[in-house]
């Protein structure tokens, strides 16, 4: 029903000329046979010789890309993060260059015309975005107002603006968050809401900045067979992802590899694993398994080790609800945290983690229950007073940066905790070296990436050498190597007694954690070591969490490791 929903809600160029997507040979073959003779102004997107350079900085992000976006093709475009894959879009979607500015040279045709002549309004017809950080799109209290901002934009009468919205969120299966005001979502539900508003404005091109940043895994699964079913219906998708593996297996027409702002690959997805680097892309772990038995054994050995006598955190029968009048968010919670605990939470979107973990900085108190933090009540204590010992890195960066610079944002709470000013500026320098951030330490936060300015809010909870680190989806917006990087520095860097990170990513989990836990509904649904917890595949998808190639692989060896671990050090522990 949904997939015959898709081709009338979003009709496209490749059904309007009578093709059917019943064939035998490449698909990208078939679109580009529909695009014969149609010409450049039947596309829905050419580029050609694109260069832009932001005003402040010295070499261009992106550097002579020229490519053709088809009607009904879905592209992937990959890359480490800084590499331009933003940029591109910003230029395609008229953000570059009416409010990133810069030197700007190349052409850019959506269906013919010269997109810089284009107004927004027009622009907006045609191309609907979805940006990294979905708190930057939405503007509306409620989804009903936030999913109709666009359509009211574009005068669409009220009647149908209200089947259209009604639709829209039907089809991504989130009508029941019609009414809800969109403060009180999850990140992840905000991410579905924010494309609900894109794609009820019926964009003949699509573009999608990490899409799949905020969702759980099974979330995740279900968005890219929706963008699949929306390029069959005819629909032109760029799609801008780090999970490039999850990406691979809805067979993507096309993928677009930068690399430091200039085209390292284009071509179809069969060849793209071939020129990949799996230390800059997380591949498939068969694929990084075998590679990695040619070069030699990455060191890592974790500073934070298991103690499990002094407790730091504990969840005493806690309960939550954010308001009288709504169901409780949290339900009898019992949850300890121990010196040398490196705990993974996992769960669907809207499960009740982040307002778990909220509990034990006290930036939320139980309304039933105690959580108790060094042994003290948090509803004795300030957040300030939290503060020296838990450091608290929020899902979205955007509510946590303001400094004029990153130095002076990494300084702030340091200084505010009283700390000498010589502690103060090694601790900074440290920090920024740790996330890969040096670089920028003059620059403004907020007019960084996503993903730079994610790296930044670590950095700036690093710079506090709190006891415990929480972090709340650490790796959004980050390639594999920089994941990889400031994960690794921070779980050998002395310092830390715990730390606590919240994610969607199962790998993360299995590479990093000596804990698993589960968050279903609001209550614990497991907690235990790795291969304890993530031996039950029935329970795994009853909390929304996708098995991978990598647990599928780490299960196969588990008797010849005894232990979880990713793919480049299994490569070495079987050998």
């Amino acid at each position: 029903m949904r997939e015959a929903r898709a081709a009338i809600v979003f009709p496209g160029l490749l059904l309007a000329v009578g093709q059917t997507l019943t064939y035998t040979g490449s698909r990208l073959a078939l679109l580009r046979e529909v695009a014969v003779g149609l010409n450049d102004a039947a596309l829905p997107l050419c580029v050609r010789d694109l260069t832009f350079r932001y005003r402040i900085r010295e070499q261009p992000a992106i550097r002579d890309l020229s490519l053709d976006l088809h009607p009904g093709e879905l592209m992937l475009v990959a890359g480490t993060s800084g590499c331009g894959k933003t940029t591109l879009m910003r230029c395609i979607n008229g953000l570059i260059p009416r409010s990133y500015h810069g030197e700007l040279t190349g052409t850019i045709q959506i269906f013919g015309e010269d997109a810089h002549r284009m107004s927004m309004a027009e622009l907006s017809q045609k191309v609907g975005t979805l940006l990294q950080d979905p708190e930057r799109q939405i503007v509306g209290s409620f989804v009903l107002n936030e999913v109709a901002f666009g359509l009211e934009n574009l005068g669409i009468p009220r009647r149908e603006m209200l089947a259209r919205i009604d639709e829209t969120l039907d089809f991504l299966g989130i009508l029941k968050l019609r009414d809800r005001e969109t403060f009180s979502l999850s990140g992840g539900e905000k991410q579905k809401v924010a494309l609900a508003g894109a794609l009820a404005m019926r964009p003949q091109i699509l573009l999608l900045d990490e899409p799949l940043a905020s969702l759980d895994s099974a979330s995740a699964q279900e968005a890219l067979a929706l963008f699949r079913r929306l390029a069959d219906s005819g629909v032109a998708i760029m799609l801008v992802e780090h999970r490039v593996e999850d990406v691979l297996r809805i067979g993507p027409d096309t993928v677009l590899y930068l690399r430091n702002g200039e085209q390292a690959y284009f071509g179809d997805a069969t060849g793209v694993l071939d020129v990949l680097d799996y230390h800059e892309v997380k591949l498939p772990a068969p694929v990084v398994f075998e590679r990695a038995k040619a070069v030699p054994a990455p060191h890592f050995e974790m500073a934070v080790k298991p103690d499990g006598h002094e407790t730091l955190v504990a969840f005493d029968h806690v309960g939550f609800r954010y308001d009288p009048a709504l169901p409780d968010v949290l339900h009898d919670v019992n949850f300890t945290v121990h010196k040398g605990d490196v705990v993974a939470m996992l769960g669907a979107n809207g499960a009740g983690k982040t307002t778990l973990v909220k509990h034990a900085l006290g930036l939320l108190k139980p309304t039933a229950g105690r959580v108790l933090l060094e042994g003290r009540d948090t509803r004795d204590m300030s957040v300030a007073q939290a503060a020296r010992t838990v450091g608290y890195v929020f899902q979205s960066p955007s509510q946590m940066l303001f400094a004029p610079t990153v130095k002076e944002e990494l300084a702030f709470g340091p200084h505010n905790l009283g700390y000498a000013t010589e502690q103060i500026q090694r601790d900074v320098a440290m920090a920024l070296d740790v996330v890969n951030m040096t670089d920028y330490a003059d620059s403004p936060p907020l007019a960084l990436s996503f993903g730079q300015q994610k790296r930044i809010s670590i950095a700036a909870v690093l710079a506090m050498r709190s006891r415990i680190l929480m972090m709340d989806e650490p790796t959004a917006g980050q390639d594999y190597w920089n994941y990889t990087a400031f994960m690794d520095a921070i779980l050998q860097m002395p310092g830390f007694d715990a730390v606590i990170f919240i994610t969607h990513d199962l790998d993360l989990a299995i590479s990093y954690a000596n804990r698993i836990v589960l968050v279903s509904e609001g209550e614990i649904a497991a907690d235990g070591s790795p291969d304890t917890v993530l031996v039950d595949e029935d329970l795994l998808l009853r909390c929304r969490v996708v098995p991978t190639s990598l647990l599928r692989l780490n299960l196969e060896k588990l008797p010849a490791t005894g232990a979880f671990m990713r793919a480049e050090l299994l490569a070495h522990a079987v050998a």
